[in-house]
């Protein structure tokens, strides 16, 4: 079925100059596969930049708003409003579903894998104002879509836990699910102290203290997702 991606611009309010832009941000790999006559690329590329478009501009919001939280309170948040489960739901506010070049098989997931299609599609969508707008139009776009769901990462604490996001990345970007080790335990049963390191397959990512196993695999997760850049 054709897809009228005019009806995508109205819901935005932005009117694209190059109309392949916005219909390569909607094409995923699988679709190629499928319709190579129409010799499409698939919005890989433009994901990659509008999740650097994306970081920078909630990266400078943050930056400005809070300028006594620390680097690691700022990354907790950052963390927090641009991972897989906060730009589908973004996502899904914008019907971006509709509008999704999808192999038949991928059409029909709309399982856990659906999310991260909705996910990088939003990126692809920041990357697509961004080549064809500017960043100004690329900011206005993440300012009215993403950064209203601060209040809502504060009231409810969500930039704590920071093993759930970790996991969800690494899966999204590396397929494997991370696993935490002991290092080190010291101290009386009433005051222990915990050195927990995170991995993915064989590699050490990084480590994390606490006074419990679940505080330090979170402090583990955290340090994980700044090593990683995630």
């Amino acid at each position: 079925m054709k897809k009228d991606f005019s009806k995508f611009e109205e819901r935005i309010g932005y009117t694209f100059s190059d109309k392949n832009l916005l219909k390569q941000a909607f094409v995923h790999r699988s679709y190629i596969n499928e319709n190579r006559a129409e010799k499409l690329e698939h919005n890989e590329r433009i994901e990659f930049l509008g999740d650097a478009v994306l970081e920078l501009v909630v990266t400078n919001h943050l930056f400005i708003t809070y300028p006594k939280k620390s680097e690691g309170e700022l990354t907790a948040l950052r963390s927090a409003l641009v991972n897989t489960q906060a730009l589908a739901v973004a996502a899904e506010e914008l019907n971006i579903n509709d509008f999704l070049l999808l192999s038949k098989g991928e059409s029909r997931d709309n399982g856990r894998a659906r999310k991260y299609i909705l996910a990088d599609t939003f990126e692809a969508i920041i990357g697509a104002i961004y080549v064809d707008q500017g960043l100004e139009k690329s900011a206005a776009f993440i300012e009215a879509t993403i950064l209203p769901r601060l209040d809502q990462v504060l009231k409810e604490k969500l930039w704590q836990d920071s093993k759930s996001h970790f996991q969800e990345k690494a899966q999204n970007k590396t397929g494997i699910t991370p696993r935490y080790k002991t290092l080190k335990e010291t101290g009386p049963d009433h005051d222990k102290a915990f050195v927990i390191a995170v991995y993915l397959d064989k590699e050490k990512v990084a480590e994390g203290e606490g006074r419990s196993k679940q505080e330090a695999e979170q402090d583990a997760a955290e340090c994980a997702l700044g090593t990683k850049g995630w």
